[in-house]
């Protein structure tokens, strides 16, 4: 239960804290950063606490509940005119514009930008974090799944469980119609799944660690989320991607009876 509201908060924390640390962030310097919302949203909570002003750069696609709730954690919200998206579908395209936006911010304002997407930090937050709190949780893990937006969590995650247990599967979840990663052509590339699906191979990420794919259509992921919901979990559609994805994975048979896959809810459906 991230105070921010998603698994973002971690690797917001980490990267905050490792540029203090390593001197590349002063004391009161602006923090400027691209998000889709759920980064932005733990950076607010993590400059708030250390003294840091934040602006966070957004799509205008995103839903507007992100914007307020960074906006109500004391953060600075610019939004940026979608290119070719719509609102509530976040393209690629959309994504470079608004990135494009903050670079010229942080330049203006003398700021440092977190850049998460090439911040090593941020996977380190998983590797070091969520990975050992799985597998203290669980008395096995066979599969890892998780959407890919940075892939810091997919990746960060299976360095730490895949150093301990080799066999274990990792799954990269993508939305159906952009799914790059597993190689097939992007034909949707508005879709429900916000903050992942962009259309691009993150910058670090790491095909060594990722063993199979699962593309998850809208109806699933809305399908999954509403479930979730029933089951008192109410989070976003990327966390229903998730879950759709596990199941796929644990009905195919590629798996032992009785296995365990764990993965992650990413946010709160409050921001959507």
């Amino acid at each position: 239960m991230q105070p921010g509201g998603s698994v973002k908060d971690r690797a917001a924390r980490a990267a905050v804290e490792n540029a203090r640390a390593r001197g590349v962030l002063a004391s009161g310097q602006t923090v400027v950063e691209m998000t889709s919302g759920n980064m932005g949203a733990g950076l607010a909570v993590v400059c708030g606490a250390l003294g840091h002003p934040f602006i966070a750069v957004m799509s205008a696609g995103n839903s507007p509940e992100r914007a307020r709730m960074m906006r109500g954690l004391g953060a600075e919200v610019v939004l940026v005119p979608q290119v070719e998206g719509t609102p509530g579908r976040v393209t690629g395209a959309d994504i470079v514009a608004a990135a494009e936006r903050a670079h010229t911010l942080a330049r203006e304002h003398g700021a440092w930008y977190v850049n998460q997407f090439n911040n090593g930090d941020c996977f380190a937050a998983h590797e070091l974090g969520t990975g050992p709190e799985l597998r203290a949780a669980c008395p096995r893990i066979d599969a890892f799944v998780a959407c890919v937006g940075s892939g810091a969590t997919l990746i960060g995650t299976l360095r730490d469980l895949k150093r301990h247990d080799p066999a274990v599967l990792g799954v990269a979840v993508e939305p159906s119609g952009a799914a790059i990663l597993s190689g097939e052509p992007v034909t949707k590339p508005a879709h429900l799944l916000q903050g992942t699906g962009y259309g691009i191979v993150p910058p670090l990420w790491d095909a060594a660690l990722v063993d199979a794919f699962a593309a998850v259509h809208d109806d699933e992921a809305a399908s999954e989320r509403a479930a979730l919901g029933r089951a008192g979990l109410y989070v976003g559609f990327s966390s229903g991607a998730n879950v759709a994805a596990a199941r796929q994975l644990l009905a195919s048979g590629r798996l032992r009876d009785g296995a365990v896959v764990a993965t992650v809810l990413c946010d709160s459906g409050l921001k959507y």
